[in-house]
């Protein structure tokens, strides 16, 4: 660009991000609006009907005893959610996990000591366990909170896996990690981990991976390392695109991608480390959720307890103890993170490599794919747990051509932690998840999006699960509203990201490393805002040891009154109004830290060469059939043999366009699993390459799918299998209910008619894919 043209972009941006921000202002004020009329609109709530009560002495004094006593019975819950934390603090942080444990490997032990390390759950009373069954491994996040999240309560994902009769295994971490740990030792760890895993359990199927948030990419690396030993794999609120998350002209959305940019890049966090004497603390990762949400960071939640003094007080120890767990991690492990996910998204380009030297490709994954996600994670909106696969794969056919599965899953509502927290959750989509992973392995290559219909019998609700396929160009379209367009000035962040890593590390951090010790880091630690706020109301401080006997004392003596009395609803009411004033204070900071971002970093766009895509996403063909897997599929369309052959007729035979029920997944597992010897003999990755490949040629060449198809059965044998199969099918009862389609009718009387013909030599030097996918 010349100078007139980046001042004209500059007006541009300037005038689109102006706009923007007055529709995010005048909807944050009518929220605000909204709630605050919403708060007042009962008689009770009103200031009237509040003094009328107040003015009855009687009404006045039950509530002034009823707030005291409520006052009294919150900061003793403020005084043990301390003297918890000190606690867990003396002890080293232990695990929260609700159920009992065996440690089967401790990292710290290995070659290259690290400090995670395999657990193994045991199953609770009433609660029996096959370990023929496919095991379940869990991978807890280390984003600055300690591990157990994933099993702190009975409905959980641990819970409902374990309900399932399958063996469970847990990774944790301890808080301190081991001298010289890095990411990529830790995912050498988890390899040894899995393999370990598999040689418990030799009878039973590769183990199934479940990753939540960061241990979602976890999960990925480890699984394109070692594809060979992981079975089906499910990342909940993982970010694996991270620079994702359209921006649009409503509600502020998904302010946290903007942070790496307004901070500078990297360097704060390698500072940080510094200032920790090579140890960076994870409480100022929690310090950024918390400031996601400032109202029920600093009232709603405490509040909540103060409402429901009564009740509140375990459920709030409960969360707190997990959330108030502060752990570290090494410069080197901090720094890899940031630099190759948060800011610089390059963790999937092939740019940054595993232990032994080769780039991370998600497409070496033999293992199907769950993504969950939700339209309510602002930490981990959808466009960052599905944009992966639009850079990954080049287009749906390559999914089909590489046999790959990837299911996707969208809650409408609920919030990051919610995915792999909420009890609701785990009884529902957890719970369908472990059904599903089942059979998920014969699910036909290609995109899936998963629905969970409810229905009420007698029994109670009832869940129905479906896959409905869908074109990656589809979903990439409905989740980018923009193109991605919003997605380049990210590309500067990155740049000036470097340029101030490089000058901090020339010039500042030499200074600072030489500043701090041990001593000066761990006071550091100690004064963290969100350490404070729970020893200093703890029995450390003496002001706090007189709660407990008057938190007593008030129990046996409880005068408490109804939510419905009228001062009571007064007080809720102004509660309200106090978190509506919270909330639009958080929309308008986030309007314009969106507006500042947009404004310095999308004008800084021009300043940079324009010789590459802003993203890693490659070209997209127009033509489809000019893909090269659909040009590879089509070249072979004659090669092959039985297993060709089956899924040839597989792929003609399918029902078009309609979902498919779990069911129907489930029927066909049975079936399998009772034709084996009429079956190919292949692994599950490579039948799902064979099946996909064939999709493609009957999708592309539907005609001379048809016509070539003897030449794969051109063994007598062979079709005298085929034969054998038909006719078994065509007798079992559980296929007798179901009647084919008149599609599906016809194609099968034109295949009987084409496989009734003498087949033509095989052309020579054929070579069945099956072999040479094996």
């Amino acid at each position: 660009m010349d100078a007139g043209q980046k001042l004209a972009h500059a007006r541009e941006v300037g005038v689109k991000t102006g706009v923007v921000l007055q529709k995010r202002l005048k909807n944050a004020q009518q929220a605000f609006n909204e709630r605050a009329q919403h708060a007042m609109g009962s008689d009770e709530a009103k200031p009237g009907g509040g003094w009328m009560a107040a003015a009855d002495p009687m009404s006045a004094y039950a509530y002034a005893v009823d707030s005291v006593q409520r006052a009294i019975l919150f900061w003793d819950t403020i005084r043990q959610r301390g003297n918890n934390f000190v606690e867990n603090a003396v002890q080293g942080l232990k695990p929260v996990l609700h159920f009992e444990y065996e440690t089967v490997l401790d990292g710290r032990s290995l070659d290259r000591p690290v400090n995670y390390a395999l657990l193994r759950i045991k199953p609770p009373a009433g609660v029996t366990i096959d370990d023929r069954r496919r095991p379940y491994v869990i991978i807890d996040p280390r984003a600055g909170h300690g591990p157990g999240i994933g099993g702190f309560k009975d409905d959980s994902q641990v819970g409902v896996a374990l309900r399932a009769g399958h063996p469970v295994y847990f990774v944790i971490f301890f808080r301190d990690p081991e001298p010289g740990q890095t990411l990529l030792d830790v995912c050498e760890a988890e390899q040894q981990f899995i393999k370990k895993v598999r040689a418990l359990h030799p009878d039973s199927q590769k183990p199934a991976i479940i990753g939540n948030c960061q241990g979602g990419w976890a999960a990925m690396m480890l699984a394109a390392s070692d594809p060979d030993d992981t079975g089906p794999i499910v990342i909940n609120g993982a970010p694996m695109s991270y620079w994702g998350g359209a921006w649009s002209e409503g509600e502020g959305d998904n302010p946290m991608r903007y942070s790496g940019g307004l901070l500078g890049g990297t360097w704060l966090a390698s500072l940080t480390a510094d200032l920790g004497n090579g140890k960076f603390d994870g409480a100022w990762l929690v310090q950024n959720f918390e400031n996601l949400n400032p109202a029920n960071s600093w009232w709603d939640k405490y509040y909540n307890l103060y409402r429901k003094a009564d009740t509140e007080p375990p459920r709030f120890l409960e969360f707190e103890r997990w959330w108030g767990g502060y752990y570290l991690m090494n410069r080197e492990e901090i720094e890899w993170i940031t630099r190759n996910l948060f800011v610089g998204n390059k963790l999937w380009s092939g740019d940054v490599k595993d232990a032994g030297g080769k780039g991370f490709d998600l497409r070496d994954i033999k293992a199907p794919i769950v993504l969950f996600a939700s339209m309510g994670d602002n930490i981990t909106p959808p466009q960052q747990a599905f944009n992966w696969v639009v850079d990954v794969y080049g287009s749906t056919e390559e999914i089909k051509a590489r046999g790959q599965v990837i299911v996707g899953m969208m809650h409408q509502n609920v919030g990051h932690l919610g995915i792999f927290v909420s009890g609701k959750v785990a009884q529902k989509e957890h719970a369908q998840i472990v059904s599903v992973l089942q059979s998920i392995e014969l699910l036909p290559p290609g995109l899936y999006g998963m629905l969970i219909h409810e229905r009420n019998s007698g029994a109670g609700v009832e869940y129905e699960v479906e896959f409905c396929e869908h074109s990656l160009e589809e979903v990439a379209q409905r989740l980018n509203r923009f193109a991605r367009v919003d997605e380049k000035p990210f590309e500067a962040v990155a740049a000036i990201s470097e340029f101030n890593q490089r000058a901090y590390e020339l010039f500042a951090q030499p200074y600072v490393q030489a500043m701090s010790n041990e001593t000066t880091a761990r006071m550091l630690r100690e004064f963290h805002p969100l350490r404070m706020q729970n020893w200093a109301f703890s029995d450390l401080n003496p002001c706090m040891t007189w709660l407990g006997a008057a938190a007593n004392a008030i129990r046996s003596n409880r005068q408490s009154l109804d939510d419905d009395h009228p001062l009571r609803q007064q007080e809720q009411a102004g509660a309200e109004i106090l978190s509506a004033g919270l909330d639009a204070y958080r929309a308008v900071r986030d309007a314009m830290t969106e507006a500042a971002f947009f404004n310095v970093y999308a004008n800084m766009m021009s300043f940079l060469p324009q010789d590459k895509p802003a993203h890693a996403g490659r070209p997209a063909v127009t033509e489809p059939r000019e893909l090269p897997e659909v040009k590879a599929a089509l070249e072979s369309i004659r090669e092959g043999g039985y297993a060709e052959a089956i899924a040839r007729m597989a792929c003609l035979l399918e029902r078009q366009g309609e979902p498919l029920p779990l069911s129907r997944l489930e029927l066909r597992k049975e079936l399998v699993t009772d034709y084996a010897e009429l079956l190919p003999e292949l692994l599950p990755a490579a039948w799902r390459q064979i099946r996909g490949q064939q999709e493609l040629i009957t999708l592309y060449a539907p005609e001379q799918a048809i016509e070539t198809l003897p030449d794969l059965l051109h063994e007598q044998a062979d079709r005298d299998r085929l034969q054998k199969l038909a006719e078994k099918l065509r007798a079992d009862a559980r296929l007798l209910g179901s009647a084919p389609t008149a599609e599906q009718a016809a194609m099968l009387q034109r295949i009987r008619d084409v496989l009734s013909h003498k087949p033509e030599r095989a052309r020579r030097g054929a070579v069945p894919l099956a072999r040479r996918a094996s």
